[in-house]
C-alpha cells in the first residue's frame, strides 16, 4: 500500500497521550509524555503494512512541531526520534535545556 505523506493527516490524542494517523485500519503512533517544559518522546510505531515510506518521519516531525511551537524542550528518549532529530539539525536546540 503506497501512503502520499502530503495527504495524511497527524492528529493529536490528548487523553492517549500520542501523535496518531489510521490509514487503511492501520493505526500508527508516536507515544509522549509531556509534564509543564518537557516534552519525552517515549515510542514511534508504524503498523509493518506501512514501513518504509516516511511515516514515522511524518508523525516525528509534527510532534517536533508541536514541541517547538509550545517551546517545550524535547526528550527522545525513542531512538528513531534521537535518530530523527540527528538527521533534521534544525530541531537540535530542542533538546538543549534552557536557563530558567
Amino acid at each position: 500500500m503506497e501512503i502520499d505523506l502530503e495527504k495524511v493527516e497527524i492528529t493529536q490524542n490528548i487523553a492517549e497521550n500520542r501523535f496518531e494517523v489510521m490509514i487503511d485500519g492501520y493505526l500508527s503512533k508516536l507515544d509522549y509524555i509531556q509534564d509543564k517544559g518537557t516534552f519525552v518522546i517515549t515510542h514511534v510505531g508504524v503498523h509493518p503494512e506501512l514501513r518504509g515510506q516516511g511515516l514515522a518521519g511524518k508523525l516525528t516531525q509534527v510532534s517536533l512541531e508541536y514541541a517547538k511551537a509550545k517551546s517545550l524542550r524535547v526528550i527522545p528518549m525513542c531512538s528513531y526520534a534521537a535518530a530523527y532529530i540527528r538527521r533534521h539539525p534544525q530541531y537540535t536546540d530542542l533538546t538543549k535545556q534552557t536557563e530558567k
